[in-house]
């Protein structure tokens, strides 16, 4: 229902868009519009990308997580033999 729901009202805005664009005196607003709303999307994605780039610790160095996976490793095996550390 909710597909059918998203053809009909794609349909009706690529008439109406269509519609403002040819038969009105409105187009270059719309043509406007439309640059600045896509402008804005592309560029809005860009920002977002960059912050979260920006503001996102490194991870980890590979040796470091190495040494953590040994150190547990032999958590392990010392719990499993029984040995106390």
């Amino acid at each position: 229902m909710v597909g059918w729901g998203l053809v009909v009202v794609s349909i009706v805005v690529i008439v109406v868009y269509g519609y403002i664009l040819f038969m009105t005196p409105y187009w270059v607003q719309l043509l406007q519009l439309t640059a600045m709303i896509a402008v804005l999307g592309v560029f809005g994605i860009l920002a977002w990308i960059g912050y979260t780039l920006a503001t996102t610790p490194p991870p980890k160095p590979i040796e470091e997580i190495e040494k953590e996976i040994e150190e547990e490793l032999k958590k392990l095996e010392q719990e499993k033999s029984g040995t106390p550390s």
